[in-house]
């Protein structure tokens, strides 16, 4: 029975330019050996540099097509996700779209949370097989115990690893209590 051949490193190597498990680059010295990974969110961010606040008091988007901040949701599109096209599912889609806009929700509220409206939903772009999906969502405005909170998706290209705005919806959350009945939200003001 032959082996097969062991490795003379750590096992965490990666190849020049390779991704590690983490998603970042190596790249090559000329000397022939592997530097640390770069990680290309992370220097996708950096090249953004400073943004400037648009109408809505979002920061602008980043050159490298992302919005600033972290993604409230983040996932890789899968074949069982897949229609008979290879596209990916819109419904698969919606439903991350509303995960993210329910993580900001909660956190709003302070507790659960009902989905009980999706506004304004305008798919871009296709999502395929092997996609890197980012949600980011924003809170636009809240009332008594709703709020409405924009979700923007984009996706890494697994080919290419091109960054494209796939989709954008406007959700709208209710905060709930243990028996499924709106709640105001903390800092309401409670009606007399």
């Amino acid at each position: 029975m032959t082996r097969p051949p062991q490795s003379s490193g750590t096992g965490g190597e990666t190849p020049p330019g390779g991704r590690d498990n983490r998603g970042r680059t190596a790249s090559a010295s000329t000397d022939g050996r592997s530097e640390a990974p770069v990680d290309r969110a992370a220097a996708d961010r950096a090249a953004a540099g400073s943004t400037a606040a648009g109408t809505s008091g979002r920061a602008a988007s980043s050159p490298a097509g992302l919005p600033p901040g972290a993604p409230a949701l983040r996932t890789i599109a899968m074949p069982g996700d897949a229609n008979p096209n290879g596209d990916i599912f819109g419904g698969w889609l919606l439903s991350q779209m509303d995960l993210a806009g329910s993580v900001v929700a909660y956190d709003r509220a302070e507790g659960r949370v009902a989905t009980v409206a999706i506004d304004a939903m305008t798919f871009l772009q296709p999502v395929y097989v092997g996609d890197l999906v980012s949600c980011y969502a924003t809170l636009q405005k809240t009332g008594r115990s709703s709020m409405r909170i924009l979700v923007e998706t984009f996706v890494r290209r697994r080919a290419s690893a091109e960054v494209v705005k796939v989709t954008e919806g406007s959700f709208t959350y209710v905060a709930i209590d243990s028996n499924g009945r709106s709640r105001p939200l903390p800092g309401s003001p409670v009606p007399v």
